[in-house]
């Protein structure tokens, strides 16, 4: 993580001042806040963030545990997501289907088409690998908390459901040391828990969405000369959207929820065919960019920190991408409806799978095989010291090496990606709001309203420091959800359990 600003903003002018003072305000926050979760230990004389290390030992540990059920369950998993093991008047509100797409469209977003540019310049194409091993193992982490989500919900009078960390870690660390401590030690990690998704809910789930947003429209109107690159533009794209985010968030979530279940999947097919398009159109450097990622995977020539650098950055890239053992998509899982919590644990298994092992994966090898000159020279300016790039951009001008005009579309997937996410970060902030503060009807008008104004604020901060931030606060979120997570893998096994008995008995038999 650097903490390089990167301004977006003119220089000069009433609005760029109000710009400035914001960041100025914002900075030694986040460079704190950053120092403290990305502190870096050293073993074997490798240096690394602890964070990282924290979420992938845990990966590992679960998937030991689980006898690899991230591969082993796999098929079970299409068939649940396909309704074969679920009754329509099971409890909850939505299917396992709509479930993993509420979860997809908060994680399936810039941080696959930004992210992974960023890491591709830090990292080099040798990320990608340990991106992908990160990804995998990050599906058994999804597992373990899916289930935990639906096995600990609050189910409310009016039929709604609550779940996730503050949920699961309040009542479950209850009911495994059923003594004062545990109900003292459960509260503690859930309203920790709370302050940390609503934190990130405000500072990446839509300060970095708004800010990536503005960057990508900026550049396909004519950069720093266009229409965008006036000053102040920033602050009012940032209160456009803020109007817009807030009519949906405020105005019904279910009805524009349809529309993203729908919209999300669809931009996601648009995305990874134009993925392909690229690497079909060079499909002769196929072979040399495997070479370049698996070569790149462990000696990281070019790159910060070599190998490790590779592998450090792939690992936090894919953690920042799908939210593996953070604590965020059980929220969205918990809704969902059934009676046996392991086969919402399934279902959030293919999670990480289509967002990093698929479409980060496409937006790396369009990266690395379309070789654009922004990209090279970038990675120059890195190695050298200097300023990381926006990471839409080195994506974007991979995209139109091979379809000039892709940019625009790209514009547009973009924007509808960080709709999609702000909003699904604004139902889980809610959620955290909720059970710190109440469930009033002012006390969520108030969370609206500061939701709202966080966009704008992303909007018109630096890369660097919304990135830092955001990335820091996300990770702080796993240090408790993790604890909670091992705490309570005795009682997944027994879920897990119930279930494969009730399958092999024939008292759960697939409806066709």
């Amino acid at each position: 993580m650097s903490g390089h600003t990167h301004v977006l903003a003119a220089e000069g002018g009433a609005l760029s001042s109000i710009e400035d003072a914001i960041n100025s305000v914002f900075d030694p926050i986040s460079d704190f806040v950053s120092n403290l979760v990305f502190a870096e230990v050293t073993v074997f004389g490798v240096t690394f963030p602890w964070i990282v290390a924290w979420l992938i030992i845990a990966a590992s540990v679960f998937t030991v545990y689980f006898g690899f059920i991230q591969l082993r369950g796999f098929a079970m998993a299409l068939r649940i997501v396909r309704g074969r093991y679920t009754r329509n008047d099971e409890p909850g509100e939505i299917s396992h289907f709509q479930a993993l797409s509420s979860a997809l469209s908060g994680t399936v977003g810039l941080g696959n088409i930004a992210g992974v540019g960023v890491a591709m310049t830090i990292g080099g194409p040798g990320a990608t690998f340990w991106m992908i091993l990160a990804g995998l193992l990050g599906m058994c982490t999804k597992f373990v908390e899916c289930t935990l989500g639906v096995r600990y919900r609050d189910h409310h009078p009016d039929g709604t459901v609550s779940g996730g960390p503050m949920q699961y870690l309040r009542k479950g660390v209850a009911e495994r040391f059923g003594n004062g401590f545990g109900v003292g030690l459960g509260k503690v990690l859930a309203g920790l828990a709370a302050a940390m998704i609503l934190f990130f809910g405000i500072a990446g789930g839509n300060m970095f969405q708004a800010n990536q947003t503005f960057a990508q429209l900026k550049d396909v109107t004519g950069g720093s000369d266009g229409w965008l690159g006036s000053d102040g533009a920033a602050l009012i794209f940032g209160l456009v959207l803020a109007a817009l985010v807030g009519a949906v968030v405020i105005g019904g979530i279910k009805s524009i929820g349809s529309v993203t279940s729908k919209l999300v999947p669809a931009m996601g097919i648009i995305y990874v065919s134009a993925c392909l398009l690229v690497i079909g159109v060079n499909v002769t450097e196929v072979p040399a960019a495997f070479g370049d990622i698996f070569s790149g995977a462990f000696t990281g020539e070019g790159v910060l920190g070599g190998a490790i650098g590779a592998l450090i950055v792939g690992f936090q890239r894919a953690a920042f991408s799908n939210e593996a053992g953070i604590g965020s998509a059980p929220i969205a899982h918990s809704a969902v409806r059934t009676k046996n919590p392991v086969t919402e644990g399934y279902v959030a298994l293919l999670e990480p799978f289509v967002d990093t092992v698929i479409v980060c994966t496409m937006t790396a090898l369009t990266i690395v095989i379309a070789k654009p000159q922004f990209w090279l020279d970038a990675r120059a300016t890195v190695a050298a010291g200097g300023d990381e790039p926006d990471g839409v951009t080195v994506t974007s001008e991979a995209f139109a090496t091979a379809l000039p005009w892709f940019p625009y579309v790209l514009a547009v997937a973009v924007a509808l990606f960080a709709i999609s996410t702000i909003i699904t970060w604004g139902y889980y902030g809610q959620k955290a709001w909720t059970y710190l503060f109440g469930r009033s009807q002012t006390s969520v008008r108030v969370y609206y309203v500061v939701f709202c104004a966080f966009v704008v604020i992303g909007s018109v901060l630096t890369l660097g420091s919304v990135l830092n931030f955001a990335d820091a606060v996300l990770f702080a979120l796993a240090l408790f959800n993790i604890i909670g997570l091992y705490l309570l893998m005795p009682m997944v096994k027994r879920e897990l359990d119930s279930f494969r008995g009730k399958v092999r008995s024939g008292e759960l038999v697939q409806v066709k």
